[in-house]
């Protein structure tokens, strides 16, 4: 059986280091790499209809823009490197969305950068990282 790690990118200098190092773990252990986006979101808003479709029309462009400009060149990246890559975005809480990822792709370990894009969000609502750590059923490395 093959060992999947999870590693949460967001473009940020932190996340590419997790992936780097990630990358290297999976080379010595020939495991392959599930590159996670989260696009933060929440169900919980009251829209009419014609919002709601606007909504989604939004969403799919952020899917489509995280996959061609964050997760495509890394994934290609670490391929040349000889590492198995997957890609997911997914809508959702950060920290929750990583979880269940980890449980639907049978990860090992999930590896995250210490600080991610949003410095403003972080101090406000505390880190991703924070509370994956806190929730996570499996161990998580926080590169710095």
């Amino acid at each position: 059986m093959t060992t999947t790690y999870l590693v949460a990118i967001d473009g940020s200098e932190g996340s590419l280091r997790a992936a780097n190092f990630a990358t290297e773990r999976a080379k010595a252990s020939s495991a392959k790499l599930v590159l996670a986006y989260v696009i933060e979101w929440s169900p919980y808003s009251f829209n009419t209809p014609e919002e709601n479709a606007e909504r989604h029309q939004r969403r799919e462009e952020e899917i489509e823009r995280a996959q061609t400009t964050v997760l495509d060149p890394v994934s290609q990246t670490f391929r040349d490197k000889g590492v198995g890559v997957a890609t997911e975005v997914r809508h959702g809480h950060a920290a929750e969305t990583l979880v269940d990822l980890a449980k639907e792709h049978g990860a090992a370990q999930i590896f995250i950068g210490r600080k991610g894009e949003s410095r403003m969000k972080t101090l406000l609502f505390g880190s991703v990282a924070g509370t994956l750590v806190q929730m996570s059923p499996i161990p998580v490395t926080v590169v710095p």
